[in-house]
């Protein structure tokens, strides 16, 4: 966390539209993180409300929307050229299709607030040829609402994020262990029965 703070930190703007842009076509960068990161940086007077929100904006609805477009092309061509796709993918395509069919224009708005939904559900609506207007009717407003929330949760979280934050994973580390305590209790009691 202390890095992308460092990366915001250093090239502001720019890198709340990119990290958010990269974050949305691919799993790998916690969106949430940087985004409330930027809102305590706007709490510190580091970044301004306006061009953080235009930025965060900015960087969701061109990831958003690059990843329906390689859904629409490049995805869809991949699964049904790749044999090992084709066999694992492509044989659940249909069903996605249908799914998103009946249900995937509101995941499109709400599903940015679901860590890994939100990366698949506009490659899904690119592979079941959901026209671009529609796609955007429905997309569009959800990562504005999803970006300014998280902005806003940061902003006035502050400093006291870390603090939370630390609780959090001091909380987490108490329910795993007592989880696993338990576990094995359950597992030593069924071996004994038999």
């Amino acid at each position: 966390m202390h890095h992308i703070d460092q990366f915001l930190a250093s090239y502001g703007y720019f890198a709340l539209f990119g990290l958010l842009m990269l974050g949305i076509v691919g799993p790998l960068i916690p969106d949430e993180t940087i985004l409330v990161l930027a809102g305590i940086a706007i709490h510190r007077g580091e970044m301004e409300w306006v061009p953080a929100l235009l930025s965060g904006i900015g960087g969701s609805l061109c990831g958003i929307t690059l990843s329906y477009f390689l859904g629409r092309t490049g995805v869809i061509y991949a699964v049904r050229h790749i044999h090992w796709l084709d066999k694992h993918v492509g044989s659940h395509l249909p069903q996605a299709q249908h799914w998103f069919e009946r249900f995937g224009k509101w995941t499109l708005t709400f599903g940015y607030f679901i860590a890994g939904v939100r990366h698949f559900t506009a490659l899904v609506a690119g592979t079941t040829n959901l026209r671009f207007p529609v796609f955007a009717l429905y997309a569009w407003p959800g990562g504005c609402l999803w970006v300014a929330c998280f902005l806003g949760l940061g902003y006035y979280v502050g400093e006291g994020w870390e603090q939370i934050a630390q609780r959090l994973n001091v909380g987490v580390l108490v329910i795993a262990g007592l989880a696993v305590i338990v576990g094995f209790v359950v597992w030593l009691m069924k071996r004994r029965r038999y």
